[in-house]
């Protein structure tokens, strides 16, 4: 047998024992004729003591650090024990050894501080994959798997896979499509979810599906992104909204325990679309601390039906409130202390491109109950005061306010908020709040198209009671400028998402099962019949085949690794990611075909 042991099983109960060990050598030093080797396995590290004996063999096959060894050796008591390990009680006196394999120098350092650069460890991900802490979050992923198909078993759930090569119905992000040979001019895409496949599952009467399965969408990356990812994707029939939630809050609280040890006894916070929009200028709030924001002023063209608070900060003779779309406020809490060089940092860090706004105003109320502000040119002690009571601003708060253009300063604001909350350390990575946003448009408009477009997907059931609304009015948009008049803006989508610490980790919706309404839906869109038909006739022809009631969510699932083990990239938890560009840098995909095969797929390259 190669090994009798792992590297990181034997303690001081073995001493005594003769074992085989094999794994790659970590380290080697020298001391005299003695050598003490760290060998490494994917369990751990045991060192192995060379005595003077063994000098002459290591002369003859001198040792090099990725050498693969196997040993033969006795367990010792450690002299100098190393804590640091689980092993460090003890070392292996070796009697033999033998070189499985050699090793050249590797292109970078293969521990835990590495000295190689992101683009280098992806080009020789095989060995980034050796080090511990890419190895902890691989085990991490398994864990959660783990955990989650076990609690799904448990909750008669079944295991169903779907096709990886389907049709081609773009409706969100771009397909990857592949060509067929055997179908000459025709296309296969990879699927961006199993969405209609789940349906027609439950069609078939499988009334609790999952998988864990891969998705793929031509899309920009950034850190959360891949081309291609993983879902914890599921479905269930004869449910309601609350079905669902009750349901996939028990499967993060069992993942938390199961692999943080966490038990999440709190109830599960809900919000409704608008208040998350209304409050933190986003629909997938960290709720982990406060400092919501604040709304002076808004255009009328906005979903967010709130009290306007304009009055308070219009007609002061300042041209940057007085012209903007949007006046936005957050409250810092002992704000008030902030230096003139920490708010010029926050005023650049705003005018930043990513972010975009112009500067930053403020308004501080000190500890003795006077105001002072950089606006204060124009506006009134008394005025500044009834912001601050607006802005429930205490004695020793700030208050920071930005203006512009709606959606802009929205988004700005959103992110001010969360870097304020990583500066005060309100932002624990290893603290985890969950909430469920309720209640979303179920369209949205686009200018560009003068169209409805759908907010999750045209596959998403209207609220009950607003199904009627959708049926009997015509969907076409006659007064652009006045589109939030018209009854579709009011519909809210029978839709949810599950926010995990400022990220959302899952959606889903209460799906459309009627031929009629699901028609709607499709024509609400923009489709004509016979193209609602070419897509999704197969659907729509399942629905009048005693179609159930079902909803389902899908959870990202390398996202929810990510969280889990304290990472801003899911990269960390993908064991052969792509870069920022969509390309795996160690195989060099995407690449270039031969003719060969281009002719065998009727297929020519243009490239003008």
């Amino acid at each position: 047998m190669f090994r009798s042991h792992t590297c990181g099983e034997l303690r001081m109960s073995h001493v005594g024992s003769v074992v085989t060990l094999a794994g790659w050598i970590q380290t080697i030093r020298k001391f005299g004729a003695i050598t003490f080797v760290d060998l490494r396995d994917r369990y751990g590290i045991t060192q192995l003591v060379f005595n003077e004996s063994l000098s002459g063999q290591l002369d003859n096959n001198p040792l090099g650090r990725e050498f693969v060894l196997q040993v033969n050796g006795k367990v010792i008591e450690r002299s100098n024990k190393n804590a640091s390990i689980p092993t460090g009680d003890i070392e292996i006196e070796i009697q033999s050894f033998s070189i499985l394999n050699k090793s050249v120098t590797p292109p970078f350092t293969i521990q835990d501080d590495t000295d190689g650069g992101d683009d280098l460890r992806m080009k020789f991900r095989y060995l980034d994959l050796r080090r511990n802490p890419v190895k902890k979050n691989l085990e991490l992923r398994y864990a959660v798997n783990r955990s989650a198909r076990n609690y799904l078993h448990e909750h008669q759930f079944m295991d169903i896979e779907t096709p990886f090569l389907i049709k081609s119905t773009p409706e969100g992000a771009r397909d990857f499509v592949v060509p067929s040979r055997m179908n000459a001019g025709q296309f296969y895409a990879l699927p961006q979810s199993p969405q209609t496949f789940k349906q027609l599952l439950m069609v078939s009467g499988y009334d609790r599906y999952y998988q864990v399965v891969k998705c793929f969408r031509d899309e920009d990356l950034r850190a959360d992104r891949q081309p291609e990812f993983t879902q914890i994707d599921c479905e269930m029939s004869f449910v309601e909204q609350e079905d669902i939630l009750d349901m996939f809050e028990g499967l993060i609280k069992r993942i938390f325990k199961d692999v943080k040890g966490v038990e999440y006894t709190d109830q599960v916070e809900r919000m409704t679309w608008e208040d998350a929009m209304w409050q933190y200028g986003n629909d997938k709030p960290d709720i982990r601390f406060g400092m919501q924001i604040h709304t002076l002023k808004k255009p009328a063209s906005v979903y967010y039906n709130k009290t306007d608070q304009s009055a308070l900060i219009n007609d002061a003779g300042f041209a940057v409130f007085d012209g903007a779309e949007s006046v936005l406020a957050i409250t810092v809490p002992s704000g008030a202390a902030y230096t003139r060089k920490q708010l010029d940092e926050l005023t650049e860090w705003v005018k930043r491109p990513q972010i975009g706004m112009k500067g930053l105003a403020y308004i501080r109320h000190n500890e003795d109950g006077t105001v002072k502000s950089s606006i204060d040119k124009f506006y009134s002690e008394e005025r500044l005061k009834k912001i601050a009571e607006t802005t429930k601003a205490n004695k020793g708060d700030i208050i920071l306010i930005l203006a512009g253009a709606e959606e802009r300063t929205r988004k700005a604001m959103s992110e001010l908020r969360l870097e304020l909350g990583e500066q005060l350390g309100l932002r624990k990575k290893d603290e985890f709040k969950l909430l469920w946003v309720l209640d979303f448009p179920l369209f949205e408009y686009s200018e560009d198209d003068n169209r409805w477009v759908a907010r999750h997907h045209p596959f998403t059931s209207p609220k009950p009671s607003q199904i009627s609304t959708m049926i009997e009015n015509d969907p076409a948009i006659k007064d652009a400028a006045n589109y939030l008049s018209h009854p579709y803006a009011q519909i809210k989508a029978n839709a949810y998402d599950m926010v995990l610490n400022g990220n959302e980790i899952g959606g889903g919706s209460i799906r459309i099962y009627q031929r009629e309404l699901q028609e709607k839906m499709f024509e609400a869109l923009g489709m004509s019949k016979e193209e609602a038909l070419h897509k999704f006739g197969f659907l729509l022809g399942a629905f009048e085949y005693g179609a159930p009631p079902h909803g389902g969510i899908a959870f990202g699932f390398d996202r929810l690794c990510a969280i889990l083990g304290g990472s801003e990239s899911i990269r960390d938890f993908i064991a052969f990611p792509k870069n920022n560009s969509g390309r795996d840098v160690m195989l060099d995909a995407p690449s270039s075909i031969d003719d060969v095969q281009l002719n065998e797929l009727n297929l020519k390259i243009n490239l003008s």
